[in-house]
């Protein structure tokens, strides 16, 4: 339970940190922090988030994380289903924090979008649901080569929170413009439960690219750097 309730933290801490950048900062009159500012608030949620809880749960946080490394030999099939309904309810406490928050605010009239995952209409660039797929494939398959490499225990002890990290916050540099960057499942279910957009109705491309994303990427590293006996 104690991995269980670790992996339900960090996602909180993922998703408040993270998501919470973007609702109630990234806009901000005249001191908004931006796509750069979001995209650093989720690489150090992870950073931070890894180093804190990393050596009790492994640090996932991430259902298409935790796939990965399932599927790449690095984790028990029996603490995956455990582990993905504790990043899910992990998502959705902090995004239920957040709402709790956003309405305290002075003229309050709605979440908007609330920092969720889109494409067509719900793409902050407008992007199409082609695009969105493609990118949160190569992403999510990029992310896993570097966590697949920082955390083989061939790899330099100790440094693989700040490569997952400064990963994290490139893919968000890159993707946030076409769907607003997901390669986690669980960040895009938490949050669109409290959207005013139809974002659930399109929550299913965030849960299938990132994940087969994560074998893609799994996959790759295996024939890239095979473990030797």
């Amino acid at each position: 339970m104690h991995k269980y309730f670790a992996e339900l933290i960090g996602t909180f801490w993922l998703v408040f940190g993270g998501c919470g950048s973007a609702v109630l900062a990234a806009a901000f009159p005249d001191l908004g922090i931006g796509f750069a500012g979001v995209a650093l608030a989720f690489g150090l949620t992870v950073l931070t988030g890894v180093y804190a809880l990393g050596h009790v749960s492994g640090g996932h946080f991430n259902p298409a994380i935790s796939i990965g490394l399932w599927f790449g030999g690095r984790f028990d099939s029996k603490h995956l289903l455990p582990y993905i309904i504790s990043q899910v309810i992990g998502a959705t406490l902090a995004a239920l924090v957040l709402y709790i928050i956003v309405q305290g605010q002075a003229g309050f009239v709605g979440t908007g979008s609330f920092a969720s995952n889109g494409f067509g209409e719900l793409s902050p660039g407008k992007y199409s649901m082609t695009s969105a797929l493609i990118i949160e494939v190569v992403v999510s398959a990029f992310f896993l080569i570097v966590v697949m490499g920082a955390t083989d225990k061939r790899a330099p002890a100790g440094f693989a929170p700040i490569a997952i990290g400064l990963a994290l916050t490139l893919i968000h540099l890159i993707s946030i413009p076409v769907t607003n960057t997901s390669v986690n499942p669980a960040r895009s279910t938490g949050v669109a439960f409290f959207a005013e957009t139809a974002a659930l109705s399109q929550l299913w491309l965030f849960w299938v690219a990132p994940i087969f994303g994560a074998i893609v990427g799994t996959l790759i590293y295996k024939v890239v750097a095979p473990e030797k006996d």
